[in-house]
């Protein structure tokens, strides 16, 4: 399926180590300061197209890359031959570690010829390869916003080790009546890619039960602070995040679906959607569920802990759905990186969007764009 872009946004390629990555750009000017968006499951660099032309037009080139996995982006082999077809369970799972999926965007920049990024920019899984962009390269990165994942940086809280909440309390859910998993292990199993690609409902309506689940348009999310990590605390979050024990993915949004009424059209219409559905059903999802893997499976995080203890020094933002719970999952982590990890993101920095949920930047776009646009005059005002 061909790309239907907002006007200002083209589809470019460019050769990036082992990959061939497909990026949208959205440019001022050829010297204008860069911008990188960052996507996360299950999105693309599509996830971006309300935001990219006003930012652009608010003088910045703005680059948004189908990351490691996902969408149009192709690893090549030695030879610099685009290896075809979806990523498997049984690939290496090296090149989705952390510490690559950095290295992937650092290369990003020198690729375009830039030698620094006014901005980097990540939403849900995106945020954490924001952030320890920010976190490894200061130098590089002048500023970073991480969305609706707050950035727990390296130990105590870190993939790196397993994660603690979800280490810590992975038995103590199963043993809970009804009992439950965690949507990161779920992730992390042989199963989920096939699960969600071929899912009951078909793929077109997974995806819609999936972006409606997590969107400020299910009435039931009413998300807040938990008072601890405990296996009851956390239990009380939706299905699709501390899953049913014998649930699916496609079968946990699906009973929010029943619970609600689903109208996805004035941020997602059918067309959009569609594109996403395409791209899914020739890709799959594992490129992307690999990324899980890594996380809850430490061995591939183990280059990380050289950065134990190290602290994001450049100015930093927070932006999220006021209705998304991604902002609550790990209890905690919200405080964490405001008070210890982020060094200097002001307290008007920490912004919750009014009728957003996950999916902010799709939900609400003007208004991202109006904070993205005060943060960068703030941190980085153009010469």
């Amino acid at each position: 399926m061909d790309i239907t872009l907002p006007l200002g946004i083209v589809s470019k390629t460019i050769r990036v180590n082992d990959l061939d990555v497909h990026y949208l750009q959205a440019s001022s000017s050829a010297n204008a300061p860069l911008i990188i968006l960052l996507h996360g499951f299950p999105e693309l660099a599509y996830s971006w197209r309300e935001v990219m032309p006003k930012l652009s037009e608010a003088g910045y080139n703005v680059v948004a890359p189908d990351q490691r996995g996902y969408g149009r982006t192709t690893m090549v082999d030695s030879s610099g031959a685009p290896q075809t077809g979806p990523v498997h369970f049984d690939d290496d799972l090296a090149p989705f570690r952390m510490f690559n999926l950095v290295t992937d965007i650092v290369l990003l920049v020198a690729a375009l010829g830039y030698r620094s990024v006014a901005s980097v920019i990540g939403h849900d899984f995106g945020s954490a390869v924001a952030g320890y962009c920010a976190l490894i390269r200061p130098d590089l990165f002048r500023s970073v916003v991480v969305m609706s994942a707050p950035f727990q940086g390296v130990p105590p809280f870190s993939p790196s080790t397993g994660t603690p909440v979800i280490a810590s309390i992975l038995k103590q859910l199963a043993e809970l009546t009804p009992p439950r998993k965690h949507y990161t292990m779920y992730y992390s199993t042989p199963n989920a890619n096939s699960d969600m690609l071929r899912s009951p409902q078909g793929l077109h309506s997974f995806l819609a039960d999936y972006f409606y689940s997590k969107s400020a348009d299910w009435p039931i999310n009413n998300p807040h602070r938990l008072p601890s990590a405990s296996a009851s605390n956390l239990a009380t979050l939706p299905h699709y995040y501390i899953m049913l024990l014998e649930q699916t993915m496609p079968m946990a949004v699906r009973n929010a679906v029943n619970e609600g009424t689903r109208s996805l059209e004035a941020w997602l219409p059918q067309e959009e959607l569609a594109f996403y559905v395409s791209e899914y059903s020739r890709t799959g999802f594992q490129g992307g569920l690999n990324r899980y893997r890594c996380m809850t499976d430490p061995k591939w995080n183990n280059d990380m802990k050289i950065f134990t203890g190290k602290t994001v020094e450049v100015p930093a933002m927070f932006l999220s759905g006021s209705k998304d719970w991604g902002v609550y999952q790990y209890p905690g982590a919200l405080e964490e990186m405001k008070e210890r990890v982020c060094k200097h993101m002001d307290d008007d920095d920490l912004v919750l969007v009014p009728d957003a949920g996950h999916w902010v930047q799709q939900e609400q776009s003007e208004a991202v764009v109006e904070h993205l646009k005060r943060f960068l005059a703030k941190v980085s005002p153009k010469e």
